[in-house]
């Protein structure tokens, strides 16, 4: 049976936490046996405080993890020294250090702080919570970084997005080690999606323009009114008052992407707005986001969010039954621009 051993740290999103139980704890063979064995530690054995407004206490202290076959470490709301110097404190850097050679080690979200901070994701691939991803590239130069993505498998070192992107890594996990149809029953007994590709970018809420400031932010609030509307380059720098060339340079410095990867940018998050709050054709959200056909949408969703609209739409899309349809509306693009965007999932 597979040890999986997880290691609870000091404010502890207890969600997160509980992903390897739930997960791994319910991946069964035909014969209805346990392929998963799920054991929580701490540093030192004793009770741990978690982000909500109560403690957990556990049976083992960090010697575990040098016995176990898998290592997951849950997110903390109080990284401290990992988060803010990129240090890890003495026990927590010798309970790692006794993990055996070949041990897969596994981190939700902000977990992935404590294993660049141990050196293991140097010249590694890895993802954590798309707020936190420019603040850990930053800190750990020698990682690759990339925040578009729910979850990244490099070999013997995994990590994922905030919250529920850990259950589709678990997932992953399970898949990779026993075959789809048990990852699938895995799925169904949790009743959450059997599969979402790591792939599939994490749903950003981006910052909307003052149309006050300085520099180019006066044109993107501009252009953002007018995302249906044919816009070139050039119609873009006539409106800031500068050639295309001043224009572009400008904006790539004040941005840091392109006029034009940042106009499909926008339209994609109107698209993705349309899609949730209207019951309208693609080819109709398309028109009106800018791309023109449902083919170019489709495209640029894909290339985007890994995704297809009618998917986006089923997941994000409250049902009648639910009662969430008394909470939102749909809301012209001006209104939109003051602020909207799929966010996908609080902070680990």
């Amino acid at each position: 049976m597979h040890h999986v051993g997880v290691l609870a740290l000091d404010g502890v999103f207890p969600f997160e936490l509980g992903i390897p139980a739930r997960i791994f704890g319910a991946a069964r063979d035909d014969a209805g046996n346990r392929l998963y064995r799920v054991t929580t530690c701490s540093l030192d054995g004793g009770p741990v405080r978690t982000e909500g407004d109560y403690e957990i206490t556990v049976a083992h202290d960090a010697r575990l993890l040098a016995a176990v076959d898998t290592v997951v470490i849950p997110p903390s709301h109080t990284l401290g020294p990992i988060r803010e110097e990129g240090r890890l404190p003495d026990p927590l850097r010798e309970a790692l250090a006794a993990i055996r050679p070949g041990t897969r080690i596994v981190a939700i979200c902000t977990g992935t702080y404590v294993l660049a901070a141990a050196g293991l994701l140097d010249g590694r691939s890895a993802t954590t919570h798309w707020r936190e991803a420019d603040r850990l590239q930053r800190m750990f130069t020698t990682a690759r970084v990339d925040p578009d993505v729910l979850f990244i498998d490099d070999g013997e070192i995994l990590t994922s997005a905030g919250v529920a992107a850990g259950i589709d890594l678990c997932l992953h996990i399970v898949r990779g080690d026993h075959g789809s149809a048990i990852a699938n029953d895995v799925a169904r007994s949790c009743v959450v999606p059997p599969w979402r590709d790591g792939g599939q970018a994490q749903y950003i809420r981006l910052p909307v323009p003052d149309p006050t400031a300085a520099g180019t932010a006066p044109t993107q609030a501009w252009a953002m009114e007018h995302l249906a509307e044919p816009l070139t380059l050039a119609a873009m720098a006539a409106h800031a008052n500068v050639s295309v060339r001043t224009f572009t340079r400008r904006f790539r410095a004040e941005v840091g992407m392109s006029p034009g990867q940042w106009l499909i940018r926008r339209r994609v998050d109107l698209a993705r707005h349309l899609l949730e709050t209207t019951d309208w054709p693609v080819d109709l959200v398309a028109d009106r986001a800018g791309f023109g056909t449902g083919v170019s949408l489709r495209t640029h969703l894909h290339t985007t969010l890994g995704t297809t609209p009618q998917a986006y739409r089923r997941t994000f899309r409250p049902t009648p039954d639910t009662g969430d349809h008394l909470t939102r509306e749909s809301r012209p693009a001006s209104e939109w621009a003051a602020g909207a965007g799929a966010e996908r999932g609080g902070m680990g």
